[in-house]
């Protein structure tokens, strides 16, 4: 016969089945939080050890410290001048890349001279594609009217990680316009902006879209030991012209709604939001004197991602795109990642001879597409 327990559907392998589950949760949470606890921990037992020292040794770790300070503002202005240093260079940079411009967009015909490169090893290609290389070899003698390089940035969007997530398939139509990005840099105050240059369309009027990231050098008033360089601290986006029904950054919802007492239905229209790479053009506001830590996370990780795209598309995707066209820029990251994980796998496992002997391989500052 069921018991009262059964007969309610409260089986007893349940219980336990959500016990397990809820402890799971708990621990989960707690290993979530133990490098924050640990910190603290560590930062409570350094002011213990500290409160600990005699007068004249507190005071001259004082003097340590002003003297500290004094060398921060040495390495800001040492930033700064590398950021003007930049600007300089840049400046050389711009006439090569508006000779690209011109050849990506058929604008110049580059001659054998300028064309002589050594040409890419097709040994290793398959049949098939060697033959489909001939026939559109055959196919351009006999058709002059392409012009440029098709789809070139469109290309690069396609190839590099960080950008391929953020294209939708209704921006692809849109980004075929994509002609050019180009970076201006600034000294003072310190920021650049990107630029990203379309040809007339049917979505939106606009011929330049703009995105511009002001930077700060400067260590903080409350906290200087925390300066590490130039920051991005803030980016404003600008308003896209969209020809009507042609906007992909909205949707429209419809929802169906009952009234309460009537039992009338309606019909209710929505807009909201749509996942497109042309939200990069508006990214969230923050009030001026809102700080860091101040922020919601997720406003936060969504600043963070959207200052790593820009500094991306600025600092790589721009000064070398040709590369990033034909896939060798993504190669390179991508044996720069493996070098990591390899690096990674040692570690866990204990360093290797050679490892302890060269110090471990790879360069920080390096950033490749699967990361992003």
């Amino acid at each position: 016969m069921a018991t009262d327990q059964e007969q309610a559907g409260d089986c007893p392998d349940d219980v336990e089945s959500l016990e397990e589950e809820e402890i799971g949760q708990e621990i989960s949470k707690h290993i979530e939080n133990f490098p924050n606890v640990y910190a603290a921990l560590q930062q409570q037992r350094n002011a213990e050890m500290l409160a600990l020292l005699p007068p004249a040794v507190k005071r001259r770790i004082k003097a340590l410290k002003k003297i500290q300070l004094e060398t921060t503002h040495i390495e800001a202005k040492f930033f700064k001048e590398v950021h003007d240093l930049e600007c300089k260079y840049h400046k050389l940079y711009v006439p090569f890349y508006e000779k690209r411009n011109t050849i990506v967009n058929g604008q110049y015909e580059p001659n054998d001279d300028e064309s002589q490169w050594p040409s890419d090893d097709e040994v290793d290609l398959p049949e098939a594609v060697k033959e489909k290389i001939k026939i559109e070899d055959t196919k351009e003698t006999e058709i002059k009217d392409e012009k440029g390089i098709p789809e070139f940035w469109l290309t690069i969007f396609r190839n590099v990680c960080l950008l391929s997530e953020m294209v939708q398939p209704h921006d692809v139509p849109i980004l075929k316009h994509l002609t050019d990005i180009k970076t201006i840099c600034k000294e003072e105050p310190m920021n650049f902006i990107l630029e990203f240059h379309f040809s007339p369309n049917e979505y939106f009027t606009n011929t330049i879209l703009t995105k511009e990231y002001e930077m700060k050098c400067a260590p903080e008033e409350d906290d200087p030991f925390s300066f590490e360089g130039p920051e991005i601290f803030k980016c404003t986006g600008c308003v896209i012209n969209w020809n009507k029904g042609k906007n992909v950054t909205v949707k429209t919802v419809k929802k169906k709604q009952k009234h309460k007492s009537r039992g009338v239905i309606r019909t209710v229209t929505k807009t909201i939001q749509n996942d497109s790479f042309f939200n990069f053009f508006s990214p969230p506001t923050i009030p001026e004197d809102t700080k860091e830590e101040d922020l919601d996370e997720d406003l936060r990780n969504l600043l963070t991602t959207d200052f790593e795209i820009g500094h991306y598309i600025r600092e790589r995707i721009v000064p070398r795109a040709v590369l990033f066209f034909t896939g060798e820029g993504c190669e390179d990251e991508d044996d720069f990642e493996e070098e990591e994980e390899e690096e990674d796998d040692e570690e866990d496992d204990g360093e290797s001879d050679d490892n302890k002997e060269t110090g471990g391989k790879g360069n920080k500052d390096q950033q490749n597409c699967k990361q992003q």
